[in-house]
């Protein structure tokens, strides 16, 4: 450990013993951290609403209010204070005088720490500057703090230190808290945006004894009860498409699901999708829904259709391209055959020279996903649907009427990352088993994210299910780009971390 560090955490020590012997002389004197205080008001509300009120106004009014929150900054100045208190809704100031709130109380006040929660009741005034503060009439101490605050200049700048212990982020940084307030009304809008096209909200089983629904390797665990291993979900699709067989045409679920893959910048274990299926539809009218609600989705948050992402500006209002794999792959890799991108063995020739590793069971359709993912995914900038995904990387996806090769499946992209995949269901049930044993087969090659057979999926499917489409996606992603962050662990709340 570096000395400046090590003089650090010294420095951090001291003053914790030094809140410690603070609070012992609190519990002598019988604080037992106060639950009876209550509050009528908050920061926000209060600036919101006197906005416009000037000082006479105020004075004549005489406003009595009662706050509570956390001590951010104190300014003592002999027999008056000025305080800054911190609520969930922002910052407001206090004035406190000793011959306002008696001697004995300012004396206490005068030794609280940073951080403390704290309790006022006082009248709404201006100071000589114009700012709108509380003139304290009685305070209190809710709730001693016991670790100082970060540098109240700097706030918490360790990125790392951010992420695991999020709790001071978030009282910190005002970006942190705004950035999770987005997602919380992102995820609010979500669900009224399907609830007003009449779908249904439901919850499916996140450990299962088959884990199905995507191409991902699982985590697994054991049920003592039951005797045996159950995984958790990697998708919540075979579940909801029962329950489409069952006659809920319309449904969707916002759900965490679990892939045992790496961690990085786009990637933790456990992440939030929002997964829905729509009888009587097909992709290109979830494409339609897509466009749709990202866009409406911008401009309900923000008032604007443009978002700013890393820089770059982004004009949701204009329609989103589309392209198809093929297309694609051609027309960021210009000196490829364009006639030859079925042919695997060309395709496998390409891999070699692109530095992709492969394997000798991958078919033209793997193979030519292989280049699009390694030369095109992060150059797709501007909102752009990819369409025309080769079956044998579509295990769940219905094939094309007009070709085959391919099914009718696409994927979204916007700033070079996907954000939604969606396709026409695969609802024949023997073209669904043929393709679980081809699945099967791979895994029992050594593929670990290829699917299992799921005899009651195909059950299911036997007593038939309506033409549907069903869509992905991946919420975390979406409000990266909606909030300006580089990194998942930005807008997750609790990022999973390597050991420090």
């Amino acid at each position: 450990m570096n000395d400046s560090r090590s003089k650090s955490n010294d420095s951090e020590h001291r003053l914790i013993a030094e809140r410690r012997g603070k609070l012992d002389e609190l519990r002598a004197a019988g604080f037992a951290f106060p639950n009876g205080r209550r509050r009528n008001a908050l920061a926000g509300q209060l600036a919101r609403t006197y906005a416009e009120h000037s000082a006479d106004a105020l004075d004549g009014e005489a406003i009595e209010v009662q706050i509570g929150g956390r001590l951010m900054a104190k300014r003592v100045m002999g027999k008056a204070s000025f305080a800054k208190v911190q609520d969930r809704s922002g910052q407001i100031q206090i004035f406190v005088q000793r011959d306002t709130v008696s001697a004995d109380v300012y004396q206490g006040f005068k030794r609280w720490d940073l951080g403390d929660i704290v309790w006022v009741r006082g009248t709404v005034f201006r100071t000589k500057t114009g700012e709108l503060s509380i003139k304290a009439a009685e305070i209190d101490l809710l709730t001693k703090s016991l670790r100082p605050l970060p540098e109240k200049f700097h706030g918490l700048t360790d990125q790392e230190m951010r992420y695991r212990q999020r709790y001071v982020d978030l009282i910190m940084n005002e970006d942190t808290r705004n950035i999770f307030l987005v997602r919380t009304r992102a995820v609010q809008y979500v669900r009224s945006y399907l609830d007003a096209m009449d779908f249904i909200e439901v919850e499916t089983p996140m450990m299962q004894p088959i884990p199905g629904g995507a191409v991902a390797r699982p985590f697994i665990t054991h049920h003592n009860a039951l005797d045996r291993d159950l995984y958790l979900r990697i998708a919540p699709e075979l579940y909801l498409k029962r329950l489409v067989v069952g006659g809920f045409e319309r449904v969707y679920e916002i759900n965490r699901s679990f892939r045992n893959e790496g961690i990085s910048a786009r990637h933790n274990p456990e992440f939030t999708m929002l997964e829905l299926y729509m009888a009587y539809a097909d992709y290109e009218v979830l494409i339609d829904l897509t466009e749709n609600l990202v866009r409406s989705l911008a401009a309900s948050l923000f008032e604007d259709q443009v978002i700013t992402y890393q820089a770059q500006s982004y004009d949701l209002s204009q329609p989103f391209r589309r392209l198809s794999v093929i297309e694609a792959v051609a027309e960021f890799n210009p000196t490829l055959d364009a006639d030859r991108l079925r042919d695997a063995d060309y395709l496998a020739t390409v891999c070699d020279d692109l530095g992709i590793a492969t394997e000798d069971r991958y078919g033209a359709g793997k193979l030519l996903i292989e280049i699009f993912e390694k030369t095109v995914e992060d150059r797709l900038l501007e909102p752009t649907f990819i369409t025309g995904y080769p079956a044998e990387v579509s295990p769940l996806a219905r094939r094309s009427d007009d070709d085959q090769w391919l099914t009718d499946r696409f994927e979204l992209f916007i700033a070079g990352r996907e954000l939604a995949n969606g396709f026409s269901e695969l609802n024949d049930s023997e073209d669904q088993a043929a393709r679980f044993r081809a699945q099967a087969e791979q895994k029992d090659a050594g593929d670990n994210e290829a699917m299992f057979y799921d005899e009651d999926y195909i059950t299911a499917l036997e007593y038939g299910m309506p033409p549907t489409a069903g869509l992905g996606v991946g919420i975390d992603r979406l409000v990266m780009f909606l909030t300006d962050s580089p990194s998942i662990r930005d807008v997750l709340l609790f990022p999973h971390m390597r050991d420090a």
